[in-house]
């Protein structure tokens, strides 16, 4: 009997345009963090090719797993999420004045970046069984969602506890609860407002005065946003090259690898490379909206649409932020920004994401 190599065929099955999309991005944000750090010394470049290389591999192996073995786990993912957000308070590092991150040597956790998929997970369970609301329901929401936002808040992470609201709102929007109800708690929202301001860090309150009037400040609370909007006006039409940007290069822009990596790209490629940028986000969140629509259940459909909201909702005010047209809430670009636990947990989500979108029909190997 002649013996022969197995036949291996690529699993046409696959969402290749969402794969394509996510390299391509990461692949954008190590060239510009290459740039932006060149002649520096600093290897956070090598670290974030590793982020994204495990990222890939995670994403991958969780593509051939079933998305809806995850209903089963909402609670234990949500309590190990509470349990994150407790401990980082008692043993997190503790950088810019926020205790956030969680050493574990090899990289820094960030519970509250693992708790946005949690928060998609618990809310895709409920939300997909529900088909009606009572007041239960939603003080049960309130609670569970209410206890993680005001430990982020603690930390403190005004961004990420943004993050989290926002996909709350957008899945209620999309669940079978009666608009209505929505409208009145946004109402309430909006009209006890003003009584955060008490609560806010006075570094947080400085960011929205420098929002709302930037000038005030140019070189206190808004010299982060000026110098943003310098970088990204130099870079022009084409850019002045990778490595050469005066205000990267020279530090005048700060964490331009993180939370001004949008206008270290526009510096360094110009409008072009900018809008490349964009069209590469925008095809994400078109096509993981796609994946939803295509979702087998509900279940699937739900974490598809809470996945697309942060995406998109992070991709719209980091870019705004650079632009002086949203509050400074250090909110990573998705797949671009530095950062271990951003990257890994983006990566999760497209390995669920592909597993959504293989079973919605017979898979090919």
């Amino acid at each position: 009997m002649k013996w022969r190599f197995p036949k291996f065929r690529l699993p046409f099955g696959f969402d290749w345009t969402l794969f394509i999309t996510t390299f391509l991005l990461c692949a954008f944000g190590i060239i510009i963090i290459f740039s932006i750090t060149y002649g520096s010394g600093s290897n956070i470049a090598y670290d974030q090719i590793t982020y994204t290389i495990i990222g890939l591999i995670l994403a991958i192996a969780i593509s051939f797993f079933d998305y809806r073995a995850l209903k089963g786990l909402y609670l234990v993912l949500y309590f190990l999420g509470i349990a994150l957000l407790i401990l980082v308070l008692f043993i997190g590092s503790k950088t810019f004045g926020a205790t956030r991150w969680i050493n574990l040597y090899i990289f820094q956790l960030q519970p509250s970046e693992v708790f946005k998929i949690i928060s998609i997970i618990f809310l895709a369970k409920l939300f997909s069984e529900w088909k009606e609301f009572d007041w239960q329901k939603i003080l049960k929401i309130v609670g569970a969602i209410g206890l993680a936002l005001v430990l982020i808040l603690i930390q403190p992470d005004l961004g990420t506890t943004s993050v989290v609201f926002v996909i709350t709102l957008s899945l209620l929007f999309f669940s079978s609860l009666k608009k209505i109800y929505l409208v009145i708690f946004l109402g309430v929202m909006i009209a006890f407002s003003p009584l955060a301001w008490h609560f806010l860090k006075p570094y947080q309150k400085q960011r929205i005065e420098a929002f709302i009037n930037p000038a005030a400040d140019p070189q206190g609370a808004g010299y982060n946003v000026s110098q943003a909007k310098i970088a990204i006006g130099s870079g022009g039409v084409y850019g002045r090259g990778l490595g050469k940007g005066s205000q990267s290069q020279l530090n005048f822009l700060p964490v331009a690898h993180t939370d001004f990596i949008f206008a270290g790209t526009a510096e360094a490629t110009g409008f072009i490379g900018s809008l490349f940028l964009f069209t590469l986000l925008i095809t994400l969140v078109l096509r993981v909206i796609m994946i939803a629509r295509n979702a087998k259940d509900e279940f699937g459909e739900f974490l598809a649409l809470g996945i697309a909201t942060m995406f998109l909702f992070q991709s719209f005010v980091n870019i705004g932020m650079n632009l002086g047209i949203m509050p400074v809430t250090g909110i990573p670009l998705p797949f671009v920004s530095y950062g271990g636990s951003a990257m890994l947990l983006n990566m999760i989500c497209v390995g669920i994401l592909q597993s959504i979108y293989l079973r919605h029909r017979k898979i090919s190997f």
